[in-house]
């Protein structure tokens, strides 16, 4: 009789206004790779409340989260607020120092970073707080996913969608990683280019920038100094 094998663990880390898309993107991929658990952990079972107003239910607590294989920080609005919250900073660091993979999307990188994990690495995180990476000790890397070692950092928020099929195709072949893909049908064909600052409009760019990104990436300046 043969015994059954471990799950692999998926630990996504939730805190309050959180973007969806960062957690949904790649749990939604991962959890179809052979053998994943998706675990969703939060200081508590209460909602967290999204960035877009509903809630996401966490599966577990940080106390009661079993040991992560991968661990997926994902970003959002409230990952700045987030950066002062110590349970949360200790629960990453405590998963980060057994999981296999350590793993980030978005501005989730700064909370890596808070937990000291990105120290001399190459990392990306959203465009509009690259900069700041340097506050983390990390290097800025121009790619849509930065592998160095056993972290990986996504840019931002659909990124998180490459990111997961990396990992699958890294962990379990191409072929697997290919199904996933044509299984969500994931072939992206936007009726816009430009989803990047150097694809996109240089007056759309500044308009993104002066209207919401100055202020946010003034806002985690703040919170990483804090």
């Amino acid at each position: 009789m043969t015994q059954a094998q471990n799950p692999f663990n998926v630990v996504f880390v939730l805190f309050d206004n959180v973007t969806q898309l960062n957690f949904t993107g790649p749990a939604q991929f991962l959890c179809r790779m052979p053998g994943a658990k998706v675990h969703v952990a939060a200081a508590s079972l209460d909602p967290v409340m999204t960035d877009v107003g509903f809630g996401i239910m966490p599966t577990v607590t940080f106390e009661d989260c079993p040991q992560s294989d991968l661990l997926c920080v994902p970003g959002g609005l409230g990952v700045a607020p987030a950066l002062s919250d110590i349970q949360l900073i200790d629960f990453v660091g405590q998963q980060a120092s057994d999981a296999q993979w350590i793993t980030s999307v978005c501005t989730g990188a700064f909370i890596l970073g808070q937990a000291g994990l990105l120290q001399g690495r190459r990392a990306t995180t959203h465009w509009g707080f690259t900069s700041l990476l340097p506050m983390v000790g990390a290097v800025h890397e121009d790619a849509r996913t930065v592998f160095d070692g056993n972290i990986v950092t996504a840019g931002g928020v659909t990124s998180g969608i490459d990111f997961a099929l990396t990992i699958v195709a890294h962990l379990h072949g191409e072929d697997v990683a290919r199904s996933l893909q044509l299984n969500f049908e994931y072939d992206p064909a936007p009726p816009f280019a430009g989803g990047t600052p150097a694809t996109s409009p240089q007056h759309i760019v500044q308009a993104m920038q002066s209207r919401f990104y100055d202020d946010r990436a003034a806002e985690m300046e703040k919170a990483l100094r804090g």
